[in-house]
């Protein structure tokens, strides 16, 4: 049931996920079961609302953007949606960013387990951050604001920052655009925050 809606999520986003990828995000859905919630990475209500509110709703990320080059997720936790999207977009070189070394041990976990070459865990302050990325993103981590800033300092010009949050009315925040996903992929409507870097 779960792969139904991780297809629709990958139809919805002009994304066809294919056997290979449902089948690790089924090992990345069990493995949040099995590790990341007894460990504190997702609060113990979430294990019945990991296919959809966590995994589905990171797929959903891709909704704005073609296959990029680089992303980087900030505030990752235990790797959403940075690890959905790397399944998804294999040529994509994922950076996994958080400022908790536990969060990292167990995002570096699910990297080996999962063997995703194409995924990096990094530890430490978004304020420390070096480089630029053509695309980042952050999941019910960070405020856009914090996200305005570090986007400012690391995005590329033209890149683009999406944020997503566990709203329940539509956000209005100077600086970004929203777009809307309608009820009937998710089962409830759900916002991402964009902005693209001029």
């Amino acid at each position: 049931m779960e792969h139904a809606k991780w297809t629709d999520v990958g139809d919805y986003t002009g994304n066809v996920i294919d056997s290979t990828q449902l089948a690790l995000l089924a090992i990345y859905r069990d493995w949040l079961v099995s590790e990341a919630l007894p460990a504190g990475g997702l609060g113990p209500a979430e294990a019945v609302r990991i296919d959809q509110r966590h995994i589905a709703d990171s797929l959903l990320f891709a909704a704005p953007m073609l296959e990029p080059e680089m992303i980087w997720d900030l505030g990752s936790g235990v790797g959403l949606p940075g690890i959905p999207l790397a399944i998804i977009f294999p040529k994509t070189s994922v950076v996994l960013i958080d400022r908790s070394s536990r969060r990292g041990d167990l995002m570096k976990r699910a990297v080996r387990v999962l063997d995703l070459a194409n995924v990096r865990v990094e530890h430490g302050e978004i304020e420390h951050l070096k480089g630029y990325s053509p695309t980042i993103v952050s999941r019910a981590s960070l405020s856009p604001e914090e996200i305005l800033k570090v986007s400012r300092r690391h995005l590329d010009p033209g890149g683009l920052a999406i944020v997503g949050g566990s709203w329940v009315q539509k956000p209005t925040v100077t600086g970004w655009e929203t777009l809307e996903i309608p009820p009937d992929v998710l089962d409830h409507t759900v916002w991402l925050l964009i902005m693209r870097r001029q």
